[in-house]
């Protein structure tokens, strides 16, 4: 029988959760949210098409781009002050992004406010795993966690559809302030301190600085891409310079005695997989809800908030099936519930290549979203208790950046290639359709169907990584369990 004391701490541990993942879940929500606000952005702060896609793109480019930075800053700082300064700058900027005036000052602040999300989002997830010892409650956790992450993008386009509508886009930044407010103020009272123990507090300054500006100018490379082609000479050379950031990044990596990323834990073959995995989870959650956002708007002319409405089943059903993930997890083991779920999602983004022209929601979409919302629930969790698997407590704070930048440098990559594969695709239906314009519905349908084709081999990719490489009897994370070295002779040996 729990005493009156242990069942304070339960409570509070829910309650630190329940703050986390609120958390969370904001930072999530603005990768998406913005997507239905962008006409109204362009008309009233007149935006010219070129620039439109900054509002996006500024901020994938500072939160993918500054993870690991904001990882093991945690892990030195402290993670429970870098939350609350990642929640601080997030809430400042977005609502400077409310009352942005011009192109440049709201591309400005989207920047700001997503390097607030690059802050925040590795100390939450860390301080998750540092608030619950392994077992049943840190699936559950893992599994409301997994639920804010992945309906967040979902809900995004609702909760955009319906700001924006009723009553104007500053409003989807305006309602981080609040949040972000409540947020720092309870953090003090639901939180505790906790930093990694190493016998010194030297920071690589060197490696932070290479790997960010590579990540950075990566993603920023695969934005001009859609717009300037793959074979444009300034993409080539954006290419060419991240490369070579992130080869130096490992060279200094190699040679320090402080590393950001301590390149050890890439001999756990179990977390070198589940990153790789979560790189095409980010892929496909990007590219499917962008795809999907034009197929109802621009094909079937849905308004913004009916686009918004159409996506709560995908949400609901990740939120629940993301419950269900940690109850398999315990029972059936992480490879087999990562593998499955990839697995329905591949299937339902299968179903979604064969859309029709004049699709009806229930029919030809509501079925496929269902399926693609349980196998996104039952993917997220499996695979973040993976990539957190044997490591230690002082790399808490760079494993969370490491997985969370898997998923916005997958996404950011994927979306990229897929917008381009999808217009490439419909230029080509044009052209050999003589009455047929690049901007009709029946060419971005062939275009947005070609690029589904191309997100359910990446899925199917991603099922046999997860089969072949994650360890069969992958457990929760146990920080400051074994040694690096000792589990990665027997991930070796599994």
């Amino acid at each position: 029988m729990l005493s009156r004391r242990d069942g304070d701490g339960a409570e509070r541990r829910w309650s630190a959760l329940a703050l986390i993942v609120t958390a969370q879940f904001m930072v999530i929500l603005d990768v998406a949210i913005v997507n239905v606000a962008l006409p109204s952005i362009k008309a009233d702060l007149d935006f010219s098409q070129a620039n439109l896609q900054w509002v996006i793109s500024a901020y994938a480019i500072f939160f993918g781009g500054a993870l690991l930075l904001g990882g093991r800053l945690a892990d030195l700082l402290g993670r429970r002050r870098l939350f609350m300064s990642g929640l601080a700058l997030f809430a400042a900027s977005s609502l400077l992004c409310g009352l942005a005036w011009s192109e440049g000052s709201l591309i400005l602040f989207r920047a700001v406010q997503g390097l607030g999300g690059a802050l925040l989002a590795p100390a939450a997830l860390s301080l998750l795993m540092t608030t619950f010892s392994e077992g049943r409650d840190r699936n559950t956790a893992l599994g409301i966690y997994g639920a804010a992450s992945g309906s967040g993008a979902a809900a995004g386009v609702l909760l955009g559809g319906v700001l924006t509508s009723y009553l104007s886009w500053s409003w989807i930044f305006f309602v981080n302030v609040p949040v972000g407010l409540a947020a720092i103020a309870l953090t003090p009272w639901l939180l505790r301190e906790s930093r990694a123990e190493l016998a010194h507090r030297h920071f690589d300054l060197a490696g932070a600085t290479t790997i960010t500006a590579g990540l950075m100018l990566l993603v920023y490379a695969m934005t001009r891409a859609t717009t300037d082609g793959w074979g444009n000479s300034t993409t080539l050379a954006l290419l060419a310079g991240s490369i070579a950031l992130v080869l130096s990044f490992v060279a200094i990596e190699l040679r320090s005695a402080a590393p950001l990323l301590p390149l050890r834990i890439f001999r756990l073959r179990t977390l070198t997989a589940a990153n790789g995995t979560m790189a095409v989870i980010g892929s496909v959650a990007f590219s499917e809800f962008f795809l999907l956002s034009l197929y109802l708007q621009d094909v079937l002319h849905y308004s913004a908030i009916q686009s918004g409405v159409a996506f709560v089943a995908f949400a609901l059903t990740v939120v629940v099936f993301s419950n269900v993930a940690q109850v398999v997890v315990g029972r059936l083991g992480v490879r087999f519930t990562l593998t499955s779920g990839l697995l329905l999602s591949a299937v339902s983004v299968a179903m979604l290549t064969r859309l029709p022209l004049h699709g009806h929601y229930f029919w030809d979409i509501f079925p496929a979203f269902v399926l693609g919302g349980a196998g996104m629930g039952l993917s997220f969790v499996p695979v973040t208790i993976a990539s957190l698997t044997g490591v230690a407590r002082s790399d808490a704070g760079v494993a969370s950046g490491l997985v969370n930048t898997s998923r916005q440098i997958g996404g950011a990559i994927g979306l990229a290639a897929v917008s381009a594969i999808a217009a490439t695709s419909t230029s080509r239906y044009a052209d050999a359709h003589a009455a047929v314009t690049s901007s009709s519905a029946v060419a971005l349908n062939h275009g947005l169907q070609t690029a589904l084709y191309v997100l359910t081999g990446l899925l199917l990719v991603g099922a046999l990584v997860a089969a072949g490489l994650i360890r069969a009897q992958a457990r929760p994370a146990q920080l400051g369990a074994p040694t690096d070295d000792e589990l990665a002779v027997a991930d070796e040996a599994a």
